[in-house]
């Protein structure tokens, strides 16, 4: 096992970034690490990398503890952080030069290292240039080449595409394809066609903690269920958990008294027909019945929502609504009617007085 993180840990002061993270990566795995932003994922791989102590848990890259042997840790990885820090004043391959003799590569490989480097991350039209001149995509690409730099077992991948256009893209992605084949990369990206392209399995973490750890064939094998029916959403959903085999039933009520649901079944099984004879039964038309392939955009947006602080909120807003409580506009015409009533009232008191005077 390359990398085994087992219920790791990190407080910030009062903040838990990440909460009892555990998964592990074999050898020559390209593991794509997943979560929307805030989720954890750049504070986990900090850890892994000794940038960061974990406040509990257990942390081993290439056998060694991230805590007691992190010298022997960096020595087999190789680490692109998200915003790469390069000294401004030095030209790229000076640099390269210098990072390859901090990591200890030998005098005689050093600059057949180097070439190979700046060759695969296609930095020899800039080998010259000053580091601080750099566009971001180049300072990614001199990134990816200093992480490369000492042939490490390892490498963990922090953003890698970011600032690159679409062709240097799809090459750092081909390199990083390459790469995987004799050694373990764990990738982290928003962009999730280039996990799908590259990846085998992804780890998904959202709030801290792991929400799916799953091979991506095995995501694309699953199947959903889409229904479009009209009729009382609760009695349509009920209805449709009767049928044999139905595991679960997310639904969605729509204008026009419309609700749209997505069931999963036992082992992916295709029960079209039974669920449109139960709606059929009770009367209810159905507008969409359709079979659908799981995509990792379904796993990732399931794994947020399962964790969604916003949607109990949401939900007792609209509950609060439909029973006719009164809402932030009602107030505010509310507002306007009381002030317009004692403006009013004090116009009045103001003509009495003068009437008075008179």
């Amino acid at each position: 096992m390359m990398i085994h993180v087992d219920k790791l840990s990190k407080y910030f002061g009062p903040v838990l970034a990440v909460d009892r993270v555990s998964f592990d990566v074999d050898k020559g795995e390209i593991v794509g690490f997943l979560g929307p932003n805030g989720a954890g994922k750049t504070t986990t791989m900090r850890i892994l990398t000794t940038y960061l102590p974990a406040t509990s848990g257990i942390a081993k890259v290439a056998g060694f503890d991230v805590m007691t042997e992190s010298l022997e840790v960096r020595r087999n990885i190789g680490y692109l952080p998200e915003s790469v820090p390069l000294y401004a004043e030095m030209r790229v391959d000076e640099y390269l030069q210098f990072r390859a003799k901090l990591k200890g590569v030998t005098r005689k490989d050093r600059s057949e290292r180097v070439e190979y480097c700046m060759d695969r991350c296609r930095l020899r039209e800039v080998r010259r240039r000053l580091n601080g001149t750099l566009s971001k995509g180049y300072r990614q690409r001199v990134g990816l080449a200093d992480a490369m730099i000492s042939d490490p077992p390892i490498l963990i991948l922090d953003e890698p595409t970011s600032g690159l256009d679409p062709l240097q893209i799809r090459e750092t992605l081909a390199l990083i394809k390459e790469l995987g084949e004799q050694r373990t990369v764990l990738l982290s990206t928003h962009i999730l066609s280039e996990v799908e392209a590259i990846c085998e399995r992804v780890i998904i973490i959202n709030g801290g903690r792991v929400g799916l750890s799953q091979l991506l064939d095995d995501i694309e094998r699953e199947a959903i269920i889409l229904v479009e029916a009209r009729g009382p959403s609760e009695q349509i959903a009920t209805a449709i958990r009767s049928v044999s085999g139905v595991v679960k039933v997310a639904s969605q009520s729509r204008e026009n008294g419309l609700v749209s649901l997505e069931l999963q079944t036992e082992e992916n099984s295709d029960l079209r027909e039974q669920v449109s004879d139960t709606l059929g039964r009770k009367g209810w038309p159905i507008r969409r019945l359709e079979r659908k392939r799981r995509r990792l955009e379904d796993a990732f947006l399931d794994v947020v929502r399962a964790q969604d602080p916003l949607k109990e909120a949401v939900r007792d807003e609209q509950t609060s609504f439909r029973a006719g409580a009164p809402t932030a506009q009602d107030d505010a015409s509310e507002g306007e009617a009381s002030e317009g009533e004692s403006t009013h009232d004090d116009e009045s008191q103001g003509d009495q007085e003068q009437n008075q005077v008179k």
